[in-house]
């Protein structure tokens, strides 16, 4: 799977204590930034190009299309999900008054249910008020048999700024708690 650029090097020769036979991938980490702070749907791309050229980016178990998985932080896509509450019923405040929390829920809807009207509860008594729900469409014609029974439903929840908090540090720290 490793499409990179680079020249591919090979280990050294066995000396020592050294073996190259113990030679195998590692997890690895990748980081893209533009420096200027400039948002560039290019930073998405090079991103997925680092997961691509990491061959072991996720345990796997006994089956190869089941691993623990890879994914990618970016900042929050404002227009975006302006674009996506529009097409679910409401609507966001500008950029920075809001949050985005991302859930890993069972598949039982009612088991679901409950734990979305728990998240709904605990924000209103931090004085925050949940603006609406998303499901997160996910493709999981990939998957093995193992994960795809374990597979959760993604769900992200949006949380508005509440008019006290006067500053966007103090607003990511109330989300945090």
């Amino acid at each position: 799977m490793n499409q990179s650029s680079f020249p591919q090097l090979t280990a050294p020769r066995k000396q020592g204590l050294y073996d190259p036979r113990f030679e195998h991938d590692a997890c690895g980490t990748g980081f893209v930034v533009n420096i200027k702070g400039i948002v560039s749907h290019d930073i998405i791309g090079q991103g997925l190009t680092i997961l691509d050229n990491l061959a072991h980016r996720g345990a796997t178990g006994s089956e190869t299309d089941t691993g623990d998985g890879a994914g990618i932080l970016i900042q929050v896509p404002h227009k975006f999900f302006q674009r996506e509450s529009a097409k679910l019923g409401f609507s966001l405040p500008g950029e920075r008054y809001f949050g985005v929390g991302m859930l890993y829920l069972p598949q039982d809807e009612k088991l679901r249910h409950q734990f979305e009207g728990i998240i709904e509860m605990i924000s209103e008594e931090e004085g925050q008020h949940v603006l609406g729900w998303r499901t997160v469409p996910t493709d999981d014609s990939t998957l093995g048999p193992t994960a795809k029974a374990a597979q959760p439903v993604i769900r992200q929840f949006f949380v508005e700024r509440n008019k006290t908090i006067k500053d966007r540090l103090s607003f990511e720290r109330k989300l945090y708690v």
